[in-house]
């Protein structure tokens, strides 16, 4: 067993009142049964007390007070993975612990504010020719860096936003949480706004040196009573797909499943390609097609007649025979 984990010095991220309320909040959660233990009735707290995660996880009492406490830095993963598993939380959680761990480490210090990530001209050529489904491209911090036709037209109202920001891109947490509209707009707006929330949360947690996501984090916290009150529950999730249902203002009530997909890109940019798609023979396909009809380029009359002869040109005698 190697030593409680102490104090360090060096270039890292002091994240240790994030590591110390994700795990009592996991801890909290985590009703005694599950891990059979009796639930009893002497119990003051929800959840499991420390000594019972310290023997799950085969640590002593003292060194799991240490680890709660925040002092991360220096503890092996097959430690961390045992706590892990004592916890019993899933793999977005799990990984967004080693991530924290990753953090906590001394390390060189990188850009405190990171470059956006340019996306390739191919990405967007593919993401343009899906023109029967809604295609975006989404960064760790939920910004929409790229989207075909028929996306802007499904999202019109958060590309309309005023929430858009500086950076001109429609960013789904500021929607959510900074327009009034987002609550007619998504028909489960508390669901989709906690999914919205992990995703930011495990971004936060593997790129804990990004300083435009701490201060869109610190705005949001500033600005929004319900985001105060989700960032704080700790959950978080790493892949967000399902089923999206939206208040459309011109076509009506949309259902969607939607896919979200890898993008690897350079500098270790995380970013997601998102399909939405309406199952075949509903009225959401039927509205989702419509929506389509209207962002379908137009060619007009004078190109078509550039690449083949009108019937009044097919039909003119050719000079010298009139």
């Amino acid at each position: 067993m190697e030593p409680p984990p102490g104090n360090h010095t060096g270039s890292h991220t002091d994240n240790r009142s994030d590591i110390r309320d994700f795990l009592v909040s996991r801890r909290a959660k985590l009703a005694p049964e599950r891990v059979g233990l009796p639930t009893g009735r002497r119990r003051r707290v929800p959840g499991l007390r420390r000594e019972e995660v310290a023997t799950l996880a085969g640590v002593s009492t003292e060194w799991y007070t240490r680890l709660e406490k925040g002092h991360i830095s220096g503890v092996s993963e097959d430690v961390l993975e045992a706590v892990a598993q004592a916890l019993l939380l899933n793999e977005d959680e799990r990984v967004y612990l080693l991530d924290l761990a990753r953090a906590a480490r001394p390390a060189r210090r990188r850009s405190l504010r990171r470059k956006d990530v340019k996306i390739p001209s191919s990405v967007q050529w593919m993401v343009d020719s899906m023109a029967m489904a809604p295609a975006f491209v989404r960064s760790g911090r939920l910004d929409i860096v790229a989207s075909n036709a028929l996306c802007r037209a499904l999202y019109s109202p958060m590309f309309d936003s005023d929430t858009t920001g500086d950076r001109g891109c429609a960013n789904f947490p500021r929607y959510f949480f900074l327009d009034p509209g987002s609550f007619d707009f998504f028909v489960d707006w508390e669901e989709g706004a906690r999914a919205t929330v992990a995703v930011l949360r495990a971004e936060a947690g593997r790129e804990p040196h990004d300083r435009a996501l701490r201060e869109l984090v610190g705005e949001l916290s500033t600005l929004s009573a319900d985001f105060r009150t989700m960032w704080a529950s700790h959950d978080v999730r790493i892949r967000h797909e399902g089923v999206k249902r939206l208040n459309h203002p011109e076509v009506g009530r949309l259902e969607m499943t939607f896919r979200s997909l890898d993008l690897p890109l350079p500098q270790r940019a995380v970013h997601d390609l998102i399909i939405y798609t309406a199952e075949p023979g509903t009225a959401s396909e039927d509205r989702l097609k419509l929506l389509a009809s209207w962002t379908a380029p137009q060619t007009p009359l004078t190109e078509r007649g550039s690449t083949q002869e009108t019937p009044e040109r097919a039909e003119s005698p050719a000079p010298g025979q009139d």
